[in-house]
């Protein structure tokens, strides 16, 4: 199997989350805590920045206690503070901490900003920087904690404070802190996917099958490995129902002893029956073999709910001891609304047993392929889809598909850093802008009936 190393930490982009930041360095920020300020009240060494428009522009000045950012009657304005950093050593790691309280912010998520850019001769090296993770809560304060690591051709950094669109609010920044540091470890997981579909064949069988794919990706010393959907249905003469059980149940309890004997995580598809009702159903089995979680399929095709199967109304993540992973099934990647719920909740992985299909383009229309590979840049997720028609891949989140079956049966894996932050051209680090950039308040015609008639085809 082939692996490909991520540049992220070569190129500066790395930045890894952490608590408890050592600072054995000396800090490099000029006035950290706000205690000096000119005659103008504005806080020495940092220069202040707001909007070219006059109407959306903050006032920004030093008070007991730090330095304030509000916009009495201007909702939508912006501003904040920056100061330069030299030297910067390139190749280092640097903790950056930020500490603030907020007073009458409706979303501090997406009003209060900590930005880390890296220079050369005063250039950004990158136009749209780094955010600083964060907020958390301590207390009544909010935190903002990362380590970053410099790019080798930096000599320089600019750290920016910044408040957009505070609704009436005010922002005090308590602290601004930039320190050299240990390098954290990374975190890197081995994530697989399983090609294989059985025919003439028997939910008993069916369950041989797969349970030796299991072997198999533990022998490869995987940490989790995806199976397709329905998989004691694929294959047989049954239907979906007929072959629905408990949740726990004898399948999982197979299914279980293999991810016990491998030691690794297992996803993978069955048909539920609890009570009178059906589900599809993925599960997530850990590396005891125990349920660690289950998401019902929701978004259900004709040949399902024609059938009774009832849909799901959850979209639960799980920790796992690599990272935060959610599970969608099959049709469910017709809707980009799903995995945006993901990824928002915090999903860093999100597995999806199919059926099918994962197709590349052909005559010039977008095929499964692209559309899964769009749903992972959209949401800045790694997507692994295992399937019975088309590619069983991994994908990163700008897209890339690291692995694919490409017509052959078996386990195909890649080992990915899940602390690995690449940006995007001139937009940066996605998983961290989209999501402060969403309009969540306008969103409200998702919630209803489409207007007249569904369109003519």
């Amino acid at each position: 199997m082939r692996r490909t190393w991520f540049l992220g930490a070569a190129l500066g982009w790395i930045a890894i989350a952490g608590c408890g930041i050592a600072l054995a360095e000396e800090e490099i920020v000029v006035n950290p805590d706000f205690a000096k300020a000119g005659a103008d009240g504005h806080p020495a060494g940092w220069s202040i920045w707001t909007a070219e428009v006059e109407g959306a522009r903050t006032t920004a000045r030093c008070v007991s206690g730090g330095l304030q950012i509000d916009a009495p009657g201007r909702p939508f304005a912006v501003g904040g503070v920056r100061q330069d950093l030299r030297p910067i050593r390139g190749g280092t790691p640097y903790a950056v901490e930020v500490r603030c309280q907020v007073d009458n912010v409706p979303s501090p998520y997406r009003a209060v900003l900590v930005r880390l850019t890296w220079t050369r001769g005063g250039s950004a090296l990158h136009p749209a920087g780094m955010y600083v993770r964060g907020p958390s809560a301590d207390g009544k304060k909010l935190v903002f904690r990362d380590v970053l690591v410099a790019p080798k051709e930096a000599d320089g950094a600019r750290l920016s404070l910044e408040v957009k669109w505070p609704q009436g609010g005010r922002v005090c920044f308590e602290r601004a802190g930039v320190r050299s540091t240990a390098l954290p470890p990374p975190r890197k997981v081995k994530i697989g996917t399983v090609y294989l579909r059985p025919r003439n064949s028997t939910p008993e069988k069916n369950l041989d099958l797969f349970c030796a794919q299991i072997d198999t990706a533990g022998k490869l010393g995987l940490d989790i490995v995806c199976l397709p959907e329905a998989i004691t249905l694929v294959g047989t003469k049954l239907t979906g129902p007929q072959t629905a059980e408990p949740i726990p149940g004898p399948s999982t309890n197979r299914l279980g002893a293999a991810a016990k004997k491998n030691r690794l995580w297992v996803v993978a598809g069955l048909y539920e029956r609890e009570g009178p009702r059906v589900y599809n159903t993925a599960v997530l089995l850990d590396r005891e073999g125990r349920l660690a979680g289950k998401y019902r399929k929701i978004h259900l095709p004709r040949e399902e709910w024609e059938k009774g199967v009832t849909p799901g109304h959850e979209y639960p993540v799980f920790k796992t001891d690599f990272g935060t992973v959610a599970i969608q099934i099959c049709y469910d990647w017709f809707f980009p609304e799903l995995d945006t719920i993901f990824a928002l909740k915090g999903a860093e992985v999100v597995f999806a047993p199919t059926w099918g299909t994962t197709f590349a383009d052909k005559e010039g229309k977008i095929e499964g392929e692209n559309i899964f590979r769009a749903r992972a840049r959209d949401n800045a997720i790694y997507l692994v889809p295992s399937v019975y028609d088309g590619s069983s891949m991994v994908i990163d989140p700008l897209g890339r598909v690291l692995v694919s079956n490409q017509g052959r049966d078996g386990v195909f894996w890649h080992e990915v850093d899940l602390n690995d932050r690449e940006p995007l051209w001139w937009v940066g680090h996605w998983g961290s802008i989209g999501p402060r950039d969403r309009m969540p308040g306008t969103y409200g015609p998702l919630l209803e009936d489409p207007a007249g008639a569904p369109r003519p085809h």
